[in-house]
Formats: C-alpha cells, structure tokens, sequence
C-alpha cells in the first residue's frame, strides 16, 4: 500500500490537519495494510493462551514491519509533519507487566515473522496492572486507562454467555493485528466482558471487586490479598479460557477437524498456570459434543501443552477447592475425575492435583494433562527436572523438554536502536533481520578501532537521547558523561533490587568518605510493585529516597545518581536499553526462570553484571568468562541453602562492616529525614532477620565484581571490544528461534 495514494483516495489533507487527526489516519492506514498480511494459511493452528501480552506502542513496530516506515516518514515530513511526534499521541496498551506479558508479546511476532498459522488468546484490560506515579518517595497506584475513540482494538462480531455459580457474562471480542517482519499479519484475540464499566473506578485502583458484570476485566491481578480479589481472579481466568476454548473448537471444526482429532487441527500452549483451567473446560465441552470421559481427556492431553515460568512457590498457582467450586461449579466434576485419575495411578502425594488441605494444584492438571511441559532456560529446566519437579519428571521424562527464551531482536535493534541497526547494516548486510545468526558476523571487527569507536559514539548518542528523555518526560537530570548502570524488572525480592541499592548506600557513604570513583556513576532503576507486596513497596521506597538524598547532595552528586523510572513500561525500555552500559542480573542463583531483559540489553551493547541464574548462564557460555561479569553463589549453593536452613542474616550483617554500615544507614538520621519510618524499619528487619533471597552471602562478591567493572569501564577499547562481542552472540536469543524450536519440537504445524 502507498500511504500518498491513500491519503488522496481518503481525501486526506496532511497540512491542514491536527497531529491527532493525521495520527488516526496513519492509524487507520497502518490497520488496512496489516489486514491485508492476514493469512489463515494451515491446517493446524497454535493458540499462545496467556493472562499478559505486554504489546508496547505498536504504530513504529508496525510501519517497520510492514516495510513502509521510510515511505509514511518521507510523506508526513512533506506535509510538514513528525512521525516522531506522532508515535508521541500513541497509548501504550496496558495488556501485561512483566516478563511474561513481554515474552507473550515477542512469540507473536515471531509466529508472525515465521509465517506461522497463530493467534494469541487473552483479555482486554481496561486499565491495566496500574499507572504508576510516586508521590512523598512511595508507589501510589491509578488506573492505566488506554482505551480511546481511536485505538488498535478491532471489534469482532464474536460474542459468547460463559457461565459462573452466581452468573453469566456476555463476553466481547476484540482484535490487534500483530504484524510479522516480511511476514503474516495473525491476531491477537482479546475477550472482554460487555457489561465492563470503566466509571467503577476513579483516581485509585480501588473498586468493588465483588460486581463481577461491571468490574471483570478492568484489571490486570487484582489484588488478591483478600477474599473478594481471589474469586476475581478465577473469574478473570475462566472467562479468559472458557471464551478461548469456544474459539478454538468453532475455528478447529471450521478448519475441518471433527473434533475427534482436534489435535491435528489446533495446539494450545499454556503459558503459566494462569490459563490452566483451559484443560477441564476443553473435555467438558468435548464431552458436551458426545464424545466419551477417556477420549476426551486424551484429545486434551495431545492438544495442550505447558510453559513453567517460575520455580518459586507462590507463584505455582493453587485455589482452595471451595472458591473453584463457587465461581466455576461446572467444572468441578471434570476436576473431580481428573483428581481421582491421578490418585489411582500415582500414590506420591507431591503429584497429587488436590492435597490435604483441600487447594487444587493447577500446574499439577497442567503437568498430568498436557503432552509437553517445558522450562524456559537450561537452568531452569534442569531446576525442574532435579528438583522442584522432579517427581513428574520421573513419571513423564519424555514430556520434559527447555525452550529457551527468546526476543524480537527486531523491535530491540531496528526500533530501539536505529543508529546500531544502521551500522550492523553497512557491516553486514541486513540479512540479520530475518536470521539473527547473522549478527555473528561482527565479530570479525572486534580488533577494528574504527568500529570499535563507532559503537561508543552510538552509545553515547543514546545516552544523550536518554538524558533528554528523562529531563522532558519525567523532569529528572542525568550527566551524559556517566556510566549508565540500568536494573529493569519487575520489582521481587528475588530479583534483588535491595542488594542493588545496598550497594549504592555503600557507595554514597565511600563518597562522603572522599574514596571518589573514577568516573561519575548514575544508576537507573525502573520496576513496579504489585500493589499487596509490601517488602516490594518499601524496596521502592529506599530507592526514591536515595535518589532524594543523592540529587541533593552537591558532593555525591557530582559523581553518584540514583534514579528510579516512574511507570516502567516497553515505551521506557526502548530508550532505556539502547543508552546503558551496565545490565544488572542479580537474581538469586536457581530463583530466574529465564529473564529477557538480559538479551535485550546484550543486543544493545551492554555488558552483564550477573549471577549464574536463568538464562546468564546461556550468555556467560556463548560470549565467554572475559566478556560478562559473573559473581556470587551458584544454584547448588543456594538450593543446599535452603534445604538445611543453614542461612542466617545476621551472621553475615556481624562479620561484614559493610554491609552493617549500609543496613545501618536504611534507618539513619538522612534517610528518615525524606522517608517514612514504618517503611524504612520494616524493610531493614526484614533483612536483619530473614532475607530470604540471600542478598547478604553475595554482597562482597558483588561489590568486588561491580568495582572491577567500573575500573575495565575505562579501558574505552577494550570495553568496545566486549560489548561488539556480546551484541555478535546476541542472535541465538531471537524469539524466532525459540519459536522454531516451539513448532518443531512440541506443536507440530
């Protein structure tokens, strides 16, 4: 499509319109040459079900892959218009939060881009996780309202009544186009509930959590820390998968399929255990259709299969037997059977579907039902497969398979990063785009001081883009000349922000001590809190008041910045990534399923700070020990750890004068006096007496690793030299390798 023509047929004046006016017609433009990628191609089909899509603004992402980016800029630069101010007027879509949704979002492109017969299966949230404002140096959460006149949503006339105990809710389909690079248009299919009522909330994320006709599909995980929260979020999942499973069998039978071999016409990947409920709903409506209990279950098992995210306890899902029963009474019957089938065949309690205390295990209907369970990283899977699944894994060794994950490098290079993408282009070629292996074939300049200098100059570009970034959309000032040492992720303890900000303390008092660094050192942050996580809120909380304390210091702040991103989304991370030079991946070692952060950040030129957790220890073996920054205690370590109970935090706070004097400082005189106390107190006893995460076994490790960082920082070549290094490895983390692997392995298109 030619955008000029287009405008013409539309009797489209650019000069004489508003930016939001030429906005929709892009809008509108974009959408039609999307429409007509779209390809139904296939027999089968995968449906990626998922509670998250973290889709980003999509206006650039969309032009680019279309392949008319330069023509629609040429055309509105004529008229006299920016294509950069208008991508400004986009809202980001708030579908996701974290990794998850962001992983979701780079698997449809990549099914997408690969030519591949998919779609995506979630809900249309109206307002998001939350918008994320900070106010007296604390997180205070308002809703993310997205949603306007004008929007990506398409909608569809496909509606259906899903039932609950206490009632039924009409559900409402809409579409986004997702568009491949070169490739397909497939669809994102969001369900939303018709009778939603976005005046149920006004500038908190309060709201009656108990009218579920108004209220369903408001929020992205409610806030689950009392009783009516929970129940919501069951509501929210059924609804997600019981409107996903009507899809799936109409489009299968559609396609031909007789619904006897629907596994041969659709595969359903479950990613995490929030779409678990998918798996009794297909057999009861299979069984609604005549076919038998047996069949059933076993159409289900070869159509399904299971992404695990996470080892950690709490986030394996399980739901006490009688909220199940309250909100989905039709399924419990399905459960019920499935329970006992499993009780027969196997007497190990930790494979059991419903325990002792009567809670339902939904990765349990997961592992058990599906034909496939994969992990997301060689440590993780081996994580699972040894110890936290173990079990399963000696019942079904051949279900058990890594998918490690991966990212759509071209939205992180050729998006984020438009001056790199033109350099690796003038290197070679631009074949990388379809192929990331390609990038590989940098690394024959990694002696080149030419290009060695390129790099940096590109560095300190999006540094300065960044800088300006900040000081005009968020009022916050940063020196350009810095080292731009960046910890993006949602906000865990896991993740260990806190052991991040340890460090920092350490450093603040080194300066007041007059031990100066070589070189002025601003360390960004950008993370949001789940709304019920307290320790996570008071994290948050130390980090803006240091950010305080170190802005208005005029000694440490001429050589230490501490910054904290207000509302961290992809919009921020594409201009985060590309301008840092420091990638924190601190997790606790055996804690990180995977990360995707880390690649992101990799692909654009910065060097990894890390344990040997999740997917750096994919990193660590292609870039090799001098080109990333391993510290710390490895998994066995810590799983030991755990197992004997043998850590205690104060032992270590006793022996180490460093970590007394930044744990100390938490609750100082300075810090009190821009923070609140019940905060500061509670997260310092935390630490004091329990730190579950084990910030303090690694903290030497990681100060000494973090020093020599700073000092090989200024060794400008060499530094290049790593970093042209990581960015050449950098391909085999590209989504559409992990989504190759997906299909050939496990889907079967």
């Amino acid at each position: 499509m030619n955008f000029t023509k287009w405008l013409e047929e539309k009797n489209v004046d650019l000069t004489s319109c508003t930016d939001t006016e030429a906005y929709n017609s892009l809008l509108a433009f974009t959408q039609e040459a999307a429409a007509k990628q779209v390809s139904g191609e296939g027999k089968k089909r995968i449906y990626y079900v998922s509670a998250e899509f973290l889709i980003g603004r999509l206006l650039t992402n969309n032009l680019l892959n279309l392949g008319i980016y330069e023509e629609v800029a040429s055309a509105l630069e004529a008229a006299g218009k920016s294509l950069g101010a208008l991508e400004e007027l986009e809202p980001e879509p708030s579908l996701g939060n974290g990794g998850l949704g962001r992983l979701a979002a780079c698997f449809l492109d990549s099914l997408a881009s690969l030519g591949l017969n998919g779609a995506g299966i979630g809900l249309n949230y109206h307002c998001g996780l939350f918008h994320q404002v900070f106010e007296n140096n604390k997180q205070k959460e308002t809703p993310d309202f997205w949603i306007g006149e004008k929007s990506w949503l398409k909608k569809t006339e496909i509606s259906y009544p899903i039932s609950f105990g206490d009632c039924t809710i009409w559900s409402q389909m809409y579409d986004i186009d997702v568009t491949g690079y070169d490739g397909r248009t497939i669809p994102l299919h969001l369900f939303d509930a018709k009778s939603v009522d976005e005046t149920m909330v006004s500038d908190t994320i309060a709201f009656d959590k108990s009218d579920k006709l108004r209220s369903l599909t408001l929020f992205l995980y409610p806030d689950d820390s009392e009783e009516q929260g929970r129940l919501l979020r069951i509501y929210q999942e059924y609804f997600m998968v019981a409107n996903g499973a009507r899809l799936i069998l109409k489009e299968s039978v559609e396609r031909g399929s007789n619904l006897h071999d629907l596994y041969d016409y659709a595969a359903v990947q479950i990613n995490d255990t929030h779409p678990t409920m998918i798996i009794p709903e297909l057999i009861r409506l299979l069984m609604e259709e005549g076919i038998g209990w047996d069949e059933a279950v076993e159409i289900v098992t070869k159509t399904c299969a299971y992404t695990n995210h996470t080892i950690l306890a709490e986030a394996l899902e399980t739901w006490p037997y009688e909220s199940l029963e309250k909100v989905v009474p039709q399924l419990m019957p399905i459960i019920d059977r499935l329970a006992v089938r499993v009780r027969r065949q196997f007497k190990d309690p930790q494979v059991q579907i419903l325990d002792d205390s009567d809670r339902i295990h939904m990765a349990h209907i997961d592992i058990h039902f599906s034909h496939s369970t994969n992990g997301v990283a060689y440590l993780h899977t081996e994580i699972l497969k040894n110890s936290e699944l173990k079990a399963f894994y000696e019942i079904y060794p051949e279900r058990f398979n890594n998918k490690t994950n991966g990212i759509t490098f071209r939205r992180w290079l050729y998006s984020a990063n438009p001056e790199l993408t033109a350099l690796l282009e003038k290197l070679i070629g631009d074949d990388f785009k379809k192929d990331a292996m390609e990038l590989e074939k940098l690394a024959v300049y990694e002696n080149n001081p030419v290009i060695l200098k390129a790099l940096l100059d590109i560095k300190d570009a999006n540094k300065k883009r960044l800088a300006a970034w900040l000081k005009e959309e968020k009022g916050v000032q940063i020196p350009t000349d810095s080292i731009y040492d960046i910890q993006i992720k949602r906000l865990h303890e896991y993740k260990r922000q806190q052991m991040n900000v340890l460090y920092l303390i350490h450093k603040y008092l080194e300066i007041k001590k007059g031990n100066l660094p070589k070189r002025p050192i601003t360390a960004i942050f950008g993370a949001k809190a789940a709304p019920a996580y307290t320790i996570a809120k008071d994290i948050i909380h130390l980090i803006l008041c240091l950010q305080e304390l170190t802005q208005k210091d005029p000694l440490v702040s001429k050589w230490l910045r501490v910054i904290m991103v207000e509302n961290y989304n992809v919009t921020a991370a594409e201009k985060l990534i590309p301008a840092a030079d420091i990638s924190e991946q601190i997790s606790l070692a055996s804690k990180e399923a995977s990360g995707t952060g880390n690649m992101k950040l990799m692909l654009n030129g910065a060097l990894t700070l890390g344990t040997e957790d999740g997917a750096n220890v994919e990193i660590h073996q292609l870039v090799g020990d001098e080109n990333i920054y391993i510290f710390g205690d490895d998994s066995d370590t810590v799983i030991k750890r755990y197992q004997d109970w043998s850590y205690r935090s104060r032992e270590y706070y006793e022996a180490d004068q460093r970590i007394r004097a930044a744990v100390d400082f938490i609750t100082s005189e300075e810090v009190l006096a821009v923070g609140c106390r019940e905060n500061l107190e509670r997260l310092q006893k935390e630490l004091l007496n329990k730190d579950w995460f084990m910030t303090f076994p690694d903290f030497d490790s990681y100060v000494k690793t973090r020093e020599r960082m700073y000092d090989d920082y200024e060794e400008r070549m060499e530094w290049a030299k790593k970093t042209l290094i990581n960015i050449s490895k950098a391909g085999y983390f590209s989504s559409d390798r992990t989504i190759s692997e997906y299909n050939k392995e496990i889907w079967k298109l």
